[in-house]
């Protein structure tokens, strides 16, 4: 699995075939094209820090509970290429939690501001000012939380309840070249599609689902 300077790239496109409406071409570049550095990560909130899952439960629903909403999330499917094979960026944790770029929206706040906000805040410098232009593309997928403790679907819930919590899954299209500056608590990786698929014991349902979600697309790899 590459990595450098514990961080990796990313670049993809989405554009409709003239000749055809199902025909979705994704374009990407070598992982070669890209830049990779580090950044101090941001100091963790005190009600976050050290938390076990069973304590990220109880301050979700308790969150839940305060403003009677659902839970909002937005993440990246960024793809770069290597090998001759598509690869996806993936943040990974120091406890090998690995994560889509990505996060929570904030009250009122749109997918699409909501995701370019934190790739800002994790794939780029902390002064950038919002020069770099995070072009984000279709919705790939969404999937669903019944409750805060539940494994996601992706569908909504037949329990009847309220969902809790939905994410949406967006390619985001890369250009030929750009920088990466990732929070020093991440490694940023690229990981072969084909080691992602099904494999929700290492990734979780969400990643393990990309492949499938890509099998409507071409991929067309783009060389240096």
């Amino acid at each position: 699995m590459p990595m450098m300077n514990d961080q990796l790239n990313t670049g993809d496109e989405c554009v409709v075939n003239s000749d055809d409406g199902c025909d979705l071409i994704v374009d990407i570049y070598p992982l070669s094209n890209y830049f990779f550095s580090s950044k101090p990560p941001p100091p963790p909130p005190a009600a976050v820090k050290d938390e076990t899952l069973a304590d990220r439960a109880l301050r979700l629903k308790s969150k839940y509970e305060d403003v009677h909403g659902m839970r909002n999330c937005v993440e990246a499917v960024i793809l770069v290429e290597l090998f001759k094979h598509p690869h996806v960026l993936l943040l990974q944790s120091k406890n090998c939690i690995y994560k889509l770029p990505g996060g929570r929206l904030r009250p009122g706040e749109s997918d699409v501001n909501g995701l370019k906000r934190k790739l800002l805040s994790k794939l780029s410098a902390d002064d950038d000012n919002h020069q770099t232009d995070w072009e984000v593309g279709e919705c790939i997928g969404s999937w669903w939380k019944s409750d805060f403790d539940t494994l996601p679907y992706p569908y909504m819930p037949s329990s009847g309840k309220i969902p809790k919590e939905c994410t949406k899954l967006y390619l985001v299209k890369l250009p030929s070249n750009r920088d990466f500056i990732v929070p020093k608590k991440f490694k940023l990786l690229a990981v072969p599609i084909c080691q992602l698929h099904e494999n929700r014991k290492t990734y979780g349902s969400i990643i393990a689902g990309i492949p499938q979600l890509l099998s409507r697309f071409s991929i067309n790899m783009i060389p240096s």
